[in-house]
């Protein structure tokens, strides 16, 4: 049975962002799993029923608003009362609605009620994000005219995984922010970006099938970057689903070996003695390598350590940068091609891929050994015992 949640929203700013009110934002943060009771006024309140009141003024962490809705009688500043910070929201029962809205709404001349829980955004919510792979502190920041670019860019930046390849970190986000925004205003939906990508690597398909290695390359560019607007776009317009997260998923998991195979048969095609006869083998060596890789990191985040093996220790975050994975494996064919060896470029990524996946396995072992003995795994980015560099602490976290 989907739970009703009443809301009341004061506050409420003429300010967009992302091209989402923060009624519209909060409806669709909150409306996956409730139904949603806009409350506008209270004496129009169900009598009997707790209530979140938010202040539309203030953009919410998106982990907030669902972790309030667990924590009944709280109120929600946005730093230490002692401090100076100001009370954003709360969750409160029937009772106490008029007093806590009164402190919300006037907190230098009504103080908040006795019995009720007063918490900042890092005391409600972790600041790991387990879904995103990475360290970033919840926050709770007022909307203004002139803010409004800083927290759009905030949204955007905190949509990004922490742990991913270099080409994702540090090459696409800067024009994928443009192209999200664009969609947006648009009206561009994330599942629209996710079938343009699959035309991508249909189109990249056939390309390297026919020995269009360029073209296939662009193509393939294309997707990987369209790969990571419709995630973000996703994100920061709050309209992810089910069947668009395996729809993707889907495309990631598919398109790399399907690349590779035909790759080798364009190159093939054009030089028919490019392999030696020995494509095949070099297919299935692939392909092999490919799949162990991907089981090994099933195993691991099931049985092991539920982050992920590349969350597990720095060294392992590290290597995500470069594993042989569809970003790090183009690179290796875009620089064979334009080195005029794209024969040379597909026998990388076979190395490359194999290397990769007889490391994982390593660390797979390693890390039974680790939970049989300490009798559990943790992540270097929940436990800050674990040494690191803080150069690599700065790749990976946002504290």
């Amino acid at each position: 049975m989907i739970m009703t949640l009443n809301i009341h929203l004061f506050s409420d700013p003429p300010i967009t962002l992302w091209g989402l009110s923060s009624r519209e934002r909060l409806s669709r943060t909150l409306g996956k799993k409730r139904n949603i009771n806009w409350i506008y006024r209270l004496d129009a309140a169900p009598p009997a029923a707790d209530m979140l009141l938010l202040a539309g003024d203030y953009l919410y962490d998106p982990r907030i608003p669902e972790a309030l809705v667990r924590a009944p009688d709280t109120i929600l500043y946005d730093a230490p009362p002692a401090a100076g910070g100001r009370p954003t929201a709360a969750h409160i029962s029937a009772a106490r609605r008029s007093e806590v809205l009164g402190h919300l709404q006037n907190p230098a001349t009504i103080p908040a009620p006795d019995g009720v829980t007063c918490l900042t955004p890092a005391e409600l919510v972790s600041g790991f994000q387990h879904r995103l792979r990475k360290i970033q502190p919840p926050y709770v920041l007022p909307i203004t005219v002139e803010n409004r670019r800083r927290l759009e860019k905030l949204l955007f930046t905190g949509s990004y995984k922490g742990v991913t390849d270099l080409v994702t970190k540090w090459l696409w986000p800067l024009p994928a922010r443009h192209v999200t925004r664009w969609c947006a205003t648009q009206n561009i939906t994330p599942n629209q970006v996710t079938s343009m990508s699959l035309a991508m690597v249909i189109i990249a398909s056939l390309c390297f099938y026919h020995g269009l290695l360029a073209a296939g390359l662009a193509a393939a560019w294309l997707m990987t970057f369209l790969d990571t607007v419709d995630g973000k776009l996703a994100r920061v317009t709050v309209n992810s689903s089910t069947f668009g997260h395996l729809f993707d998923h889907i495309i990631d998991l598919v398109s790399p070996p399907l690349w590779y195979i035909f790759w080798g048969m364009g190159v093939e095609h054009r030089h028919p003695d490019a392999f030696g006869g020995y494509l095949a083998p070099l297919l299935w060596l692939l392909i092999g390598g490919y799949v162990a890789g991907r089981l090994v990191e099933l195993v691991f985040k099931r049985w092991l350590e539920p982050t992920g093996i590349f969350c597990w220790r720095p060294l392992d975050s590290v290597f995500r940068l470069i594993t042989g994975r569809r970003n790090p494996n183009l690179l290796l064919l875009t620089g064979s091609l334009i080195a005029g060896r794209p024969d040379i470029g597909l026998l990388l990524v076979v190395i490359w891929t194999v290397i990769s996946s007889i490391f994982l396995v390593i660390r797979l072992e390693v890390g039974r050994r680790e939970k049989h003995v300490a009798g559990g795994l943790r992540s270097w980015l929940q436990d800050d015992t674990v040494p690191a560099s803080p150069l690599i602490r700065g790749w990976f976290t946002d504290r």
